[in-house]
Parts: C-alpha cells; sequence; structure tokens
C-alpha cells in the first residue's frame, strides 16, 4: 500500500508540474521546481523507507520509467545532432577558406581550457589535502566499482597513442548506433568529412551542392523539432531522476565524499572565472555574456546533458551573442566530445591525483603534475554528451597512467551532484570556444552581444 500511495504522490507531482506548463510558466522556472520537488521527495522517501529497502527499490523502479526514459531519449538524440549540427557548420559558412580557421580557433580554445581545467583540478584537490585520501566503501560503491572494472577490459592493454587510433571511425554505421565508447568522436570525424566532401561539391558540382544543403537544412529542422519534443519533457525527467538520487543516495556517503564535492565546486567556479578572464582579455564583457549564457546553463545544470542543451547553446551564441552561425554550430557541436573542461579536465585528474600517491607517484615531481595534466587533456577527445562521459574520460586517464580505478566507482553516490555543475561548466566553455573564435575571426557582432533585449529563451526555442 505505501508503495502505491508514494506513487499516487510522484503522479500528483508530475500533474502539478503539468498545470504550471498549461499556465505558460517560464520553462526554465518549471525545470528549477522540478529540481527542487525532485529533492523534496527524494528525501521524504529515505526518511520514510531507507535508501536500500525493498519498498524504496520497488518505488524508484516504476518512477524510473519516467527518469530513465527522459535519458534514453536524451541518449537518443546525440548521435543526430552531432552529425546534422556539425555538417551544417559546413554548409553555412561563408568561404571555404574559413573552415580551416574556425575550427583550429575551437580546438585551440577546447585544449588550451581543459588542460588549464586540469591544473586547477590538481591544484584544488592538493588544497583540500585529497592527495592520497581513503575513501569508504559502501554496497553500491562496490557494486559500481564491478561495473567500473567490466568497463576497463575495454581499454585495457592499449597505450595512449592506440587509444587515439581508436577513435577514428573503421564502421561508421557501427559508431552511428552508439556501438563503441568513442563512438561520439567517430562521429564527429565523419560529420567532418561529409561537410569537406560537401565544400568540394559545391566548387565544382554547385546545382547538386544545393539540393544536398537544402535536404540538410530540411533534416535538421525535423531533428530541431524532435529535440524540442524531447525537451518538453525535461522538468518531468528532472524531477524523477533527482527523487532517484536522493531517495538512493546514501548519507554516510554523502558526508564521506562531502570534502570532495566542495572541493569539485571550488574547482569549478576558478574554471568559471578564467572563461570570464578569457572574455574580458577579448574585449567580451563577462557580465554580459554570463546574463545572455544563463538559460544554456541552468538547463545544463539541471539536466545534467551537454546534448540536451546543444539548441540552447547554439542559439544563444548566434541569436543571442553575435557569433555567426557556422562558428556556433562548429563550437558547439565539437564541445560535445572534445575538451570537455568539468567532465573530461577537473574530475578525472581529481580522481587521478587522490590515487597517485598510493601507488608510489610523487606528487611534488614536476613531471608527474605535466603527465597527468597531458594525459587527461590528450584523452579529453572522445567524451559523450550525456551521463557516463566522466567516467569513460577517467579511465582512459587511468588505464594511460596504471591507476587502480577503484575510486571511480567510489563516486558514485555524489556522481549526480557533482555532475550538475560539469555539465554547465562543459556548456560554458562551448559558448566561450565560439564567442572567442568569432572575435579572432572578426565574424563577431557587438551589437547583438551589446544588445539587452537580444536574449535567448528556452519557451523561444521550445515553441
Amino acid at each position: 500500500m505505501s508503495v502505491i500511495i508514494t506513487l499516487l504522490v510522484f503522479i500528483a507531482g508530475l500533474v502539478f508540474l503539468n498545470q504550471l506548463a498549461k499556465k505558460h510558466t517560464k520553462y526554465s522556472r518549471r525545470v528549477f521546481i522540478g529540481l527542487g520537488l525532485g529533492i523534496v521527495f527524494g528525501a521524504i522517501i529515505q526518511l520514510l523507507f531507507q535508501s536500500d529497502s525493498s519498498t524504496t527499490e520497488t518505488i524508484i523502479d516504476w518512477i524510473s520509467i519516467v527518469g530513465s526514459g527522459y535519458v534514453s531519449l536524451l541518449q537518443m538524440l546525440v548521435t543526430p545532432l552531432i552529425f546534422v549540427s556539425l555538417v551544417r557548420a559546413f554548409t553555412t559558412v561563408q568561404g571555404e577558406k574559413n573552415i580551416g580557421k574556425i575550427g583550429s580557433n575551437v580546438l585551440t580554445v577546447f585544449i588550451v581550457t581543459v588542460a588549464i581545467a586540469s591544473l586547477i583540478g590538481f591544484m584544488t584537490t592538493l588544497l583540500f589535502n585529497l592527495d592520497g585520501a581513503t575513501l569508504v566503501q559502501g554496497e553500491d560503491e562496490m557494486a559500481r566499482i564491478a561495473q567500473i572494472k567490466e568497463s576497463q577490459q575495454e581499454i585495457v592493454g592499449m597505450t595512449l597513442p592506440q587509444q587515439i587510433l581508436s577513435f577514428l571511425p573503421t564502421n561508421v554505421f557501427e559508431d552511428f548506433a552508439g556501438l563503441r565508447p568513442t563512438s561520439n568522436i567517430g562521429v564527429v570525424i565523419f560529420a567532418t568529412f561529409v561537410g569537406v566532401a560537401y565544400l568540394g561539391i559545391a566548387r565544382k558540382d554547385p546545382e547538386n551542392a544545393a539540393i544536398f544543403k537544402k535536404a540538410m537544412d530540411a533534416l535538421h529542422s525535423i531533428v530541431s523539432r524532435i529535440v524540442t519534443l524531447v525537451l518538453r519533457v525535461a522538468p518531468y525527467g528532472i524531477f524523477a531522476l533527482m527523487t532517484k538520487a536522493i531517495a538512493t543516495a546514501s548519507f554516510e556517503s554523502l558526508l564521506n565524499m562531502g570534502i570532495f564535492v566542495i572541493a569539485a565546486y571550488v574547482a569549478i567556479i576558478i574554471m568559471f572565472i578564467i572563461h570570464a578572464l578569457i572574455l574580458a582579455g577579448f574585449k567580451v564583457s563577462p557580465a554580459q555574456f554570463f546574463k545572455k549564457a544563463w538559460n544554456a546553463l541552468s538547463f545544463a545544470f539541471t539536466s545534467r546533458s551537454s546534448a540536451g542543451a546543444l539548441p540552447l547553446t547554439i542559439a544563444s551564441q548566434s541569436k543571442a551573442m553575435g557569433v555567426d552561425e557556422a562558428t556556433a554550430n562548429f563550437s558547439s557541436t565539437f564541445g560535445l566530445s572534445i575538451g570537455q573542461n568539468g567532465c573530461a579536465g577537473i574530475y578525472p585528474t581529481m580522481l587521478a591525483v587522490i590515487v597517485a600517491p598510493t601507488v608510489g607517484m610523487d606528487l611534488s615531481d614536476p613531471m608527474v603534475w605535466l603527465s597527468i595534466i597531458g594525459i587527461v587533456t590528450i584523452s579529453s577527445l572522445g567524451v559523450a554528451g550525456v551521463g557516463g562521459g566522466a567516467t569513460f574520460a577517467s579511465l582512459i586517464v587511468f588505464g594511460s597512467l596504471g591507476l587502480p580505478v577503484e575510486i571511480i566507482g567510489l563516486m558514485v553516490s555524489i556522481e549526480p551532484i557533482i555532475d550538475m555543475g560539469r555539465t554547465a561548466l562543459n556548456v560554458n566553455d562551448s559558448m566561450v570556444a565560439g564567442v572567442v573564435t568569432a572575435r579572432r575571426m572578426k565574424t563577431l557582432d557587438d551589437s547583438i552581444l551589446k544588445d539587452p533585449q537580444q536574449q535567448v529563451s528556452p519557451e523561444a526555442e521550445l515553441g
């Protein structure tokens, strides 16, 4: 009976969110309300039934239809979003020579910022005296460690050059099906080849090129509409996901990991400040930037999905920040799988620094610093834009450094909490890369950037 009553309360929460939608309550507000409801409802379930009880397990199993279903829909979007957005960047760029310049500038920003993020993660871990720390294992953590070790078998025995080589697609249909851990970067590479081929056809056979461009525009419209349909259920999905995260979390584990959570968010905040300094260095007002980036960042924070935030990331740049459409598409799409500051920079570095002393690595040696930061930077390629990317990035780093992977599994109880900040940082870096590249290319429209009326709202993008 308690299960049925609890599920009825959950359904009432879904109905309440639906009523807010009918009253045209702002989308961002509904998302945060869903987040808050999930935290409160999850805490109530935990207090009434305990996190490891069969009752809680049954309740969460039903609630996961909404939460896990939402995540599955986001994962469904990743491949078509990457492919269509990147190819369309080629079809909208003005001048073939600009492609190379845009791509190189965007990649440079990603590589430089992820290296800085890794350094910040390194220093923050030392600052909080987490190097060599011993963390407690619970049942959930032990189960997660077993899964991590199983996943490690996919990359065990591979050198770093071999791991980089594995990014290249050998069967593009396999990558479109997402059957490899590096499928995202495989799709990026294939889409790039398609885009370059389009530019060649545009020179030699403009008629067929025009047909292809029109087809891609139509496909982009269809994919964008599918994204709209999926994102409309975000408040409900986030409500369910946060309910599960809080209801099943071990408070003992949360307290045990509390210092790590604080350290991680200190590193994330410092990296946001560095992004602001980079923008200021290119004569872009950080205040104006963050005001216009807020909707995309808030959605990324609550949804924990860079891929789900992609439409807002692109629109925020092209419609509110004055970035040309090609650059906005390049930076946002590349940012889904390359150089993510949070998931592939700060997080794996912090874990590596915690473990390194336990295997005899001397953190006072500058070469150890350089080796960890260098491997993290190189390994930041091919990280997925939906949950799990940080784990995969950490596995590559740990495999290259020869570190035990148990600590990656120990993070299971605090993963959702940290992932919100990580994802927002990833999305912010994509927009910083777009703005900086547009400034360097002299295509940034300052009249749009400085106009406070030029804003992108989720309501407009989901209309």
